[in-house]
């Protein structure tokens, strides 16, 4: 399952920054992307995670996938709301990380309740000065 989630998550991160780049934006490409990631999110749904780690990881990439497709087959909300309640379910379960952190954000994002923008500061701010690339990103996507 690990490969499933991180192509997901390239395709994910492809569509989010398409065009950042200058480059131009074509209608096929971002019409194949959008598939693509709304595709392999519906194929990675029904999967179960044999670890917290792997659980919260799946979280991460799914709700972040959802949010940036724009199609619909009508219960998207509702797979979210699932979601949510799955990432709520494994926050308390996993130790302070960039893992943890990460879902923290990816659950704000959806719900904008800010105990969770609170708590996700404050394992930022025991990551001191030497940040790795993944917190750098991470600090940059929070806090713009």
């Amino acid at each position: 399952m690990k490969s499933q989630i991180d192509a997901l998550r390239q395709l994910t991160h492809e569509l989010l920054y398409l065009g950042m780049d200058g480059e131009p934006i074509y209608a096929d490409r971002f019409r194949q992307l959008n598939s693509d990631v709304y595709n392999q999110a519906e194929a990675l749904y029904q999967k179960k995670a044999r670890n917290d780690e792997e659980e919260a990881t799946l979280c991460v990439t799914l709700l972040k996938a959802y949010s940036a497709t724009i199609y619909d087959r009508g219960d998207k909300g509702g797979k979210v709301q699932i979601l949510l309640d799955r990432s709520w379910e494994v926050l308390n379960k996993i130790s302070d990380s960039l893992l943890k952190c990460q879902l923290l954000v990816v659950c704000y994002g959806e719900t904008s309740d800010e105990e969770l923008a609170k708590e996700a500061r404050a394992i930022m701010n025991d990551w001191g000065d030497s940040l790795t690339v993944e917190q750098q990103e991470l600090l940059n996507e929070f806090i713009p």
